[in-house]
């Protein structure tokens, strides 16, 4: 879809705000379509898996939310609650190999940055615990090497296997295609936001790191603002700013997204311009609603969490289109055979030759 035709319409006499469900519907209804397909095949809905070890407001609810669409969309879930935060992994390791799992979300924090056997931050290591082909929300290495190096198929050259991107960050950008002068889908691929200055405020690496490669692979030159420092993205390279602060960024950006997880935190509103859209992901209001409102242009989506929970649906359906669907099962086993036939072929004729060239060496 161009930029030329939105489903999010600006007002340029005062500011809006959106509810983030009219762009989730799209996703859900084309989610539901092929569950529907797939029952006409015979073939059951892909599974997901939640794991939730801990009582966090936000992760009960994200699994809530979560277990609420999948029923609502025809896809099967199943949150396993875990009393000990130790045992996460060895589920997760059960989930990873159980063939009847087709995707995985760990809700977190688990251990947040307590001290761990594994080091800082056992949750960064669960992360990269989890398989790509099990991995809904895109936070594994794998995914976030590819990330970072904007490759964007696991199987180059032949690519016919979708990366996956992390659902928070790819639930904003799906937003984004949808508001008034953000995406221009008429440009190439790799420079739909060229010539657009983006800041986002959070560098985590659930969100705002990935949201702001995310951005800069589209041709944005994003500015990732943290509570220390602030970065530059822009055409394939990162830079550090010292000389930009956070005011500086915020007025030269015609897209800001807040994602600071503090109740103190308000983004001054005096620093936004006319036109702005503004995205916040945080469980908490980073921007004072009502006087944002009062800007000329802007477009203010408060919660992102409808898209997201629709973007965990469509990774699902991805990897299971990619890893688990019988076809793709079928299509790995005959790659599988084909390349030990040619292997088998290959050995065949290397030990032919090798006796043929022993059998003249000793007649000579």
């Amino acid at each position: 879809m161009a930029s030329s035709s939105p489903l999010i319409v600006a007002d340029p006499a005062k500011g809006i705000k959106v509810d983030a469900g009219v762009v989730a519907k799209s996703f859900r209804d084309e989610i539901k379509a092929k569950v529907a397909e797939l029952h006409r095949q015979g073939i059951e809905a892909p599974l997901l898996v939640g794991l939730l070890a801990n009582k966090d407001p936000a992760a009960v609810k994200y699994a809530e939310w979560t277990g609420k669409a999948c029923q609502a969309d025809g896809l099967r879930y199943e949150l396993r609650r875990l009393n000990d935060a130790i045992d996460v992994e060895n589920a997760l390791l059960d989930a990873n190999n159980d063939p009847r799992v087709h995707g995985v979300i760990v809700y977190y924090p688990i251990f947040g940055q307590e001290e761990s056997f594994s080091g800082a931050s056992q949750d960064d290591y669960l992360r990269d615990s989890v398989d790509f082909r099990c991995d809904v929300e895109g936070l594994c290495h794998t995914y976030r090497f590819n990330l970072y190096r904007n490759i964007r198929y696991l199987d180059y050259p032949r690519s016919t296997e979708k990366c996956l991107l992390p659902c928070t960050a790819l639930s904003v950008v799906k937003i984004l295609e949808h508001c008034p002068n953000c995406y221009d889908k008429s440009n190439p691929i790799g420079k739909h936001m060229f010539g657009k200055s983006v800041t986002v405020i959070n560098r985590s690496e659930i969100v705002g790191r990935p949201l702001a490669a995310m951005l800069a692979n589209d041709g944005a030159e994003v500015y990732s603002v943290d509570i220390n420092s602030i970065y530059k993205f822009s055409g394939g390279r990162l830079q550090a700013c010292p000389e930009e602060t956070p005011e500086s960024c915020v007025r030269k950006s015609s897209v800001v997204v807040t994602g600071v997880p503090t109740k103190n935190y308000r983004l001054p509103t005096e620093w936004i311009q006319p036109g702005t859209t503004v995205v916040n992901v945080a469980s908490f209001k980073n921007v004072d609603e009502e006087e944002l409102l009062k800007i000329p242009g802007v477009v203010y989506v408060p919660l992102v969490g409808k898209v997201t929970v629709a973007m965990l649906e469509r990774n699902l359906m991805r990897l299971f289109d990619q890893f688990h669907h019988p076809n793709s099962v079928n299509r790995e086993r005959r790659e599988e055979e084909a390349w030990y036939g040619h292997a088998l072929n290959l050995y065949t004729a290397i030990a032919v030759s090798a006796l043929l060239a022993l059998h003249i060496l000793r007649k000579s």
